[in-house]
């Protein structure tokens, strides 16, 4: 079993698509008018993970997954995802306004995939952990507003790896995926690190950097602790290749 990493997919499809049949595929929200990096992304994507990911292999999957604003809107993306091999394991990200009730989502998703709310997913002796994670105290953008939603995703992070606590002695290794970058853009120590310290994790996966933005990244070492971003650009839209386990 292969372990690949992605996020920041951004899908926005008004119908299901035919792998055979891009040219009728059809965003309402396409990416490249964003940016022209973006475009053609979802077949980038696709053509991507069926070359390099196997039907055994785990695919983490750190948020923005949808533009959709309902969960029903998100029937088309979950349908592309239904299609790709591996089996998805994944975080809300900013932009998934879709994520409201996890009971739900977890409800009318594919087979494929898995959503990680104050819990876990084993992947044989593997824990993967997590949740969205927020803006930091300290940065540029952080304000009163961010303080509720900061703590709250503070005790969703510790909720996520209390859940192993009993199969601590049984794991081989835990590792973390978060949306946001757990510092603020001056990589300040944050309430996340520190709870990511007190757990003793040593692997972290996030996204949401994009562009110039990926300038802002943490280093791959610091605290001790493996930082990896997985934006879909930053990757040139290649899952990224974790290990075997």
């Amino acid at each position: 079993m292969k372990i690949f990493t992605i996020s920041d997919l951004h899908l926005s499809f008004s119908y299901p698509v035919d792998p055979n049949n891009w040219q009728d595929a059809v965003e309402y929200k396409p990416m490249s008018e964003v940016d022209e990096t973006w475009f053609g992304h979802a077949r980038r994507i696709y053509d991507n993970w069926i070359n390099n990911v196997s039907e055994d292999d785990i695919v983490l999957l750190a948020g923005d997954i949808s533009w959709a604003m309902k969960l029903e809107e998100t029937y088309p993306d979950f349908d592309y995802l239904s299609k790709l091999p591996g089996h998805i394991v994944a975080v809300q990200g900013n932009h998934d306004y879709w994520w409201q009730s996890i009971s739900r989502v977890r409800q009318v998703a594919p087979p494929n995939m898995s959503f990680i709310q104050n819990d876990h997913v084993m992947v044989d002796s593997i824990a993967i952990c997590g949740t969205r994670g927020w803006v930091c105290p300290g940065g540029k953008f952080f304000s009163e507003h961010d303080s509720k939603i900061y703590r709250r995703e503070l005790i969703r992070l510790e909720n996520s790896l209390n859940s192993i606590s009993k199969k601590r002695d049984s794991l081989k290794d835990v590792i973390v995926m978060m949306h946001y970058m757990p510092t603020n853009e001056k990589h300040e120590y944050s309430g996340f690190i520190d709870v990511l310290k007190k757990f003793g994790v040593k692997k972290i996966i996030y996204g949401h950097l994009h562009a110039k933005a990926c300038n802002y990244r943490l280093p791959d070492w610091a605290w001790g602790m493996n930082f990896i971003l997985t934006s879909a650009d930053y990757l040139g839209f290649k899952p990224l290749y974790l290990g075997n386990f």
